[in-house]
């Protein structure tokens, strides 16, 4: 059945930066809305970032806008978020979906799913 995996996580120092990854297989992600997510510890899960399949339109949130930047590779049916410039409270379980949405924009959190990720750990820590 269809599944996406994240990778790319790990600690890192304020400032810095990582790219994460996410794989689809069993389906096509271009088909897609992709969605990606973070949840901090003890903390709700906040929507972050999407990207349309359809018109290649982008949406990020105020709390990363300006430092991180959501892409695909069709080819490789893998989705990327590249995180640059990071602050402590970047702190987060880094998940991704396939969102049931043929646009993105600040509602996208609100529409429905067919596949998530498990999520991916990154730690911004001196």
């Amino acid at each position: 059945q269809g599944q996406l995996v994240e990778s790319g996580g790990g600690l890192v120092q304020p400032g810095g930066s990582l790219r994460l990854s996410c794989a689809a297989s069993g389906f096509r992600l271009d088909t897609y809305t992709i969605g990606w997510f973070r949840q901090a510890p003890g903390k709700g899960r906040e929507g972050i970032s999407c990207f349309s399949g359809t018109d290649g339109s982008t949406y990020y949130a105020d709390s990363v806008k300006d430092r991180f930047t959501i892409s695909r590779d069709v080819t490789e049916n893998t989705a990327y978020l590249q995180l640059s410039t990071l602050k402590v409270e970047d702190t987060a379980v880094y998940s991704c979906a396939a969102v049931r949405s043929e646009i993105c924009n600040h509602a996208f959190v609100h529409y429905g799913v067919d596949y998530w990720g498990k999520g991916t750990l990154v730690i911004v820590s001196s």
